[in-house]
């Protein structure tokens, strides 16, 4: 989860050496945390959020076919 997170933000970024990923694992749920360059910061949110949503998405889909949960947070 944490390799898929890595791939879309740094592809949607001007600056992907900045990406970083970080996972908190729990027993059933997992906090997957990004932190990308503050002038990207904009690009991975998206008009009115629509592309974290995305994001959280494809997360959760594939979250769903490994059984687990996974949320995903944009730190600044």
């Amino acid at each position: 989860m944490k390799d898929l997170i890595k791939y879309i933000a740094q592809a949607l970024v001007d600056n992907p050496d900045q990406v970083e990923v970080s996972e908190v694992e729990g027993e059933q749920t997992s906090v997957i945390e990004l932190k990308v360059a503050k002038e990207d910061l904009g690009k991975v949110i998206g008009k009115q959020g629509r592309t974290a949503r995305a994001m959280r998405t494809i997360l959760s889909a594939a979250s769903t076919k490994i059984k687990k949960r996974s949320v995903l947070e944009i730190i600044e």
